[in-house]
């Protein structure tokens, strides 16, 4: 397995392997609508905010797994962490490290930031995934709900 920074080029892979991480994630057509060339645009070095990301492949030559990831400020330590978006591996290419390999690498990638947290979300129902985060030595923050706006209530509460 190799692990190698995400560019804009690899923006079709990207794009495909977001998407299927959304069909694992039972999300319906309508929940999805990334493109290529959003990720092309949000992966160019000088995008702002700029999304950064790490693909793996497999010694076969295909991509395996990915994961995406962006800088967050914590005013309560007046420091950057790094918000994980994304970690996905493709079920055919699970259990061989490749998840292990990814997450050590945006942790790595966070440490060399000098940021302070890195932080994420994960579905309630996604047990293989809570208990590999539990493996690792994280925490469920249970006391946080997320909350998010969008559409039509986001442009009615930005006054339009």
């Amino acid at each position: 397995m190799t692990l190698r920074p995400a560019t804009p080029d690899d923006a079709a892979l990207v794009c495909e392997l977001v998407r299927e991480l959304a069909e694992y994630e039972k999300a319906t057509a309508d929940d999805v609508s990334a493109t290529s060339a959003a990720f092309r645009a949000a992966l160019a070095p000088d995008a702002e905010p700029r999304l950064d990301g790490v693909l793996a492949f497999a010694d076969d030559g295909e991509a395996a797994g990915l994961a995406l990831f962006f800088p967050v400020f914590s005013t309560w330590r007046a420091n950057w962490g790094l918000y994980l978006e994304d970690l996905f591996v493709r079920p055919v290419y699970r259990g061989k490290g490749i998840g292990l390999a990814l997450f050590r690498h945006v942790a790595a990638e966070a440490v060399a930031r000098g940021a302070e947290r890195l932080e994420w979300v994960v579905l309630d129902w996604n047990e293989l995934a809570l208990g590999f985060y539990r493996d690792l030595g994280a925490e469920a923050l249970d006391d946080w709900t997320k909350m998010r706006l969008t559409g039509d209530a986001l442009a009615s509460l930005a006054g339009e």
